[in-house]
């Protein structure tokens, strides 16, 4: 079998049988008013953290959200936009998608405001997605694409692009790694299929992302997610897997290179009211200003002794320099 086909099989078995825990960060899906999720989908939540952020749901958007899994969050998806075909669910297996039909039947019984064909489950995969050019707002994915040797996410990733609306967001929650993952566990397809072997590192994982297009990434939680132990894993040293939720935008990439936002700040303390770099960055005196990580380092350098340039947090949620 290809790595493709070890992970359909792995992923119908654990439809067929759930695995709770199987890959997931340890922490309770979002709440909402008036959301109650089934048990069936809590004990199928096969996903690394979140791609459902309520600040970028609003005016009802249409989502693409490729491998439904247990319906978890496409019925969260759904709970912002509430009209039949509101959320286009892709899966390439099958049973999974018998199982997220069953769980969002399930969920219509629990949640008066629900119905089942606000989430319209389609059969395809992430490299053929069954919708028009600039069709949806959103593509989501949660824990999917780092199964993904690197040329077959690229592919993936110009596929998302593709379906996107201008200025479209690609939500995704993807494990990536300290450092790169020795040959011998890539090579892994049953720990690829588990999440454990396929990650890249920040660095590749983002370029990836740039490189099919996408001008703008903003980063909203990054926090560990697995250790792969020296002695199981036949490794040096442990190696540590984050967690990383991260918002593309179909936006064009500026001529000086995309913009990553990364929590980074930049702090004027210079005798004037306020400092203008003439390139658009305006900063108030004393007032931390948001700021994506390549004005930060163009910041450093012009000013590096009237301008404070905080580390990145690793969440950021909109209103920076760009």
């Amino acid at each position: 079998m290809t790595y493709l086909e070890t992970a359909a099989e792995f992923y119908r078995e654990v439809a067929e049988t759930p695995e709770v825990g199987l890959c997931c960060v340890q922490s309770s899906p979002l709440q909402f008013p008036g959301l109650k999720i089934p048990l069936p989908m809590q004990e199928m939540n096969y996903g690394c953290g979140t791609t459902v952020h309520p600040t970028e749901l609003i005016n009802q958007p249409t989502v693409l959200y490729v491998g439904v899994g247990g319906g978890l969050e496409a019925l969260q998806f759904a709970y912002f936009s509430r009209y039949a075909g509101a959320v286009i669910a892709v899966e390439p297996v099958a049973a999974m998608r018998e199982a997220a039909i069953r769980n969002l039947e399930i969920a219509a019984t629990e949640n008066s405001w629900f119905h089942p064909n606000f989430v319209e489950i389609r059969p395809g995969d992430a490299f053929n997605l069954p919708v028009a050019d600039a069709s949806v707002d959103i593509v989501a994915q949660n824990c999917l694409f780092n199964i993904f040797e690197p040329e077959d996410l690229t592919r993936a990733l110009t596929e998302a692009y593709r379906v996107l609306k201008p200025g479209g967001r690609l939500q995704m929650s993807d494990p990536i790694a300290t450092r790169p993952i020795p040959t011998h566990l890539q090579q892994d397809e049953q720990l690829r299929a588990m999440c454990l072997s396929g990650a890249l590192t920040y660095e590749e994982y983002t370029q990836r992302i740039i490189d099919a297009g996408f001008g703008q990434i903003e980063i909203r939680a990054r926090r560990p997610y697995r250790l792969l132990d020296a002695q199981t894993y036949n490794l040096e040293a442990n190696l540590l897997l984050e967690s990383l939720d991260s918002v593309a935008f179909k936006v064009a990439i500026p001529e000086d290179g995309a913009c990553i936002f990364t929590g980074k700040t930049a702090i004027y303390c210079g005798a004037a009211a306020l400092f203008d770099d003439g390139a658009g960055h305006l900063l108030q005196r004393g007032i931390p200003a948001a700021v994506c990580d390549k004005t930060a380092a163009k910041l450093a350098t012009l000013e590096p002794q009237q301008i404070i340039i905080t580390d990145s947090t690793w969440h950021y949620n909109g209103g920076g320099c760009c």
